[in-house]
């Protein structure tokens, strides 16, 4: 596994293991398979319904807690400072841990500056090893920045072929955040996988489109999560560090950027309101 320096002087995975829309029940298995895979980041959040699944996987796995990295995010409806404290501790009892490696605020939205003041105290106790947010744009992560102790460790944006958050990479590489991926498959939406540029590519390494793109990252040297709970796919995703993109690779995938975000829009109203709704 390769690893990018935080500004704390912490290493994140290059790969991690995202739990996204995995079905509690199923979780438990999905974190088994992928530890046997090799995986040893995982990327959570409350929202996502499965802290405690994640937990009981890693604590059946009885793999030193050293060599394990735990990512997991702070839910709108917790935000504040009192809130952002309390989640904190329930997701540390979940995962079955006393420490998370990173703890990011998951949206921008609520009272993320309590939050943020949380997560600084809980870094400074040691709950926490790296904090950071999600889904800031430039200007929230700027202001955020700007107004804190503390400069984030991490934003972890959705960042895919289609979406290649270019200048938002810029501002992170500023203010010395590390810039994350989450979505860089997008689903295959708009049919990325069968993309005549990136089939081109993967064919000239005779790899998949998804090993491409999670190359096309690495290069990039951007962090990402990436998940599937079919083990052959596990192992196909993990399986891309015998081979690089050279410098025209990357400008023809540069080519397909449209800078559109395919899964959701943070200034469209009918969201905020969907995610101040929800209840965590």
């Amino acid at each position: 596994m390769e690893f990018k320096k935080l500004n704390n002087n912490e290493k994140i995975p290059m790969i991690s293991f995202g739990v996204y829309d995995i079905p509690p029940e199923e979780t438990k298995k999905a974190v088994i398979n992928a530890l046997e895979v090799g995986y040893t980041s995982f990327d959570n959040a409350q929202v996502y319904y499965n802290e405690k699944e994640v937990g009981e996987a890693i604590k059946e796995s009885q793999i030193s807690r050293d060599d394990l990295y735990l990512t997991t995010k702070n839910w709108v409806s917790n935000s504040g400072y009192d809130k952002t404290i309390k989640a904190v501790n329930k997701s540390l009892q979940d995962l079955q841990t006393d420490y998370v490696d990173l703890f990011l605020i998951h949206e921008p939205f609520g009272d993320y500056y309590g939050s943020y003041r949380a997560l600084e105290d809980l870094q400074n106790e040691g709950k926490i090893l790296s904090i950071g947010v999600s889904n800031f744009d430039p200007a929230r992560l700027l202001d955020l920045d700007m107004n804190n102790n503390i400069t984030p460790q991490v934003n972890q944006v959705e960042t895919t072929p289609y979406f290649q958050q270019y200048e938002a990479n810029e501002m992170m590489k500023k203010l010395g955040v590390a810039h994350q991926s989450w979505g860089p498959l997008s689903d295959g939406e708009n049919d990325l996988f069968s993309n005549p540029i990136l089939l081109e590519i993967a064919e000239k390494y005779e790899k998949s489109t998804a090993q491409v793109i999670f190359r096309w990252l690495i290069d990039r040297d951007i962090p990402f999560s990436c998940k599937s709970v079919k083990f052959h796919r596990m192992k196909e995703n993990i399986d891309v560090f015998d081979f690089k993109l050279n410098k025209k690779d990357i400008e023809k995938i540069k080519e397909l950027d449209n800078g559109e975000d395919p899964f959701k829009d943070n200034y469209d109203p009918e969201l905020v309101e969907e995610f101040n709704s929800e209840i965590v």
